[in-house]
């Protein structure tokens, strides 16, 4: 069973976990996420876990002593892949999600405010990761992502004919979908989705997630299929 911790100054934040899929894969036991409250380690009398950065400027940065005495107490021995979320972190990407899902215990740690002290870094992080090159008020919202990304591939999850022609799978976008009526407003659901010929509706999917990958993301494609 994966395990996922999340070092966060606001745990409330958290409740959407709990809800739909990623529900019910905890209370069937595939998945364990716990939220963990950073200041109920502070050793300040009125849990104050931030303070102002030596050299001056804006903002305030979050105190090593609460972040490092909550990884100690989950984590003493270091056997947990240690992620700081943090715009200065290497893109998420999905072929990053299947090398951490290798990993059967997460600690994922949500900087707030300017950020956290460098030596939390030096310290105790095994890498630092981004979901994208814009600028969040806190990582909680970036740990529920990677949260959400990672728990899809934990075996039992999403049954495996869900993950085979999703998104990103042979470096493709996923091809368009159709539910009933088989017509709505006028417009009708292709014919060939409608004829049981497999055959024929597994090239249409494979044609259309290839035009939509050129005209949505042709840096995804190679030479020939750009063309």
């Amino acid at each position: 069973m994966t395990r996922i911790d999340i070092l966060t100054l606001f745990p409330e934040m958290f409740s959407a976990l709990k809800e739909s899929i990623l529900g019910r894969a905890q209370k069937a036991g595939k998945i364990e996420i716990n939220i963990v409250n950073i200041r109920d380690y502070t050793e300040d009398k009125h849990l104050k876990c931030d303070d102002y950065p030596f050299g001056g400027g804006a903002g305030m940065v979050m105190m090593p002593q609460p972040i490092g005495s909550a990884i100690e107490a989950i984590d003493r021995e270091h056997k947990a892949h240690r992620i700081y979320l943090s715009p200065k972190g290497e893109t998420l990407v999905q072929q990053k999600v299947f090398s951490l899902i290798e990993h059967e215990h997460l600690i994922l740690l949500c900087g707030h405010y300017e950020g956290v002290d460098q030596r939390v870094i030096d310290l105790y992080i095994d890498e630092e990761i981004s979901i994208g090159d814009y600028v969040l008020t806190g990582g909680e919202l970036p740990a529920m992502v990677l949260t959400d990304c990672l728990s899809r591939y934990v075996d039992g999850v999403i049954s495996t004919s869900s993950l085979i022609d999703e998104s990103f799978s042979d470096n493709l976008l996923e091809y368009p979908q159709y539910t009933r009526p088989q017509e709505y407003k006028g417009l009708k659901v292709p014919d060939v989705l409608v004829s049981g010929d497999h055959a024929k509706v597994d090239k249409w999917r494979r044609e259309q997630a290839i035009e939509i990958t050129r005209r949505c993301r042709p840096d995804l494609l190679g030479e020939k299929e750009r063309k």
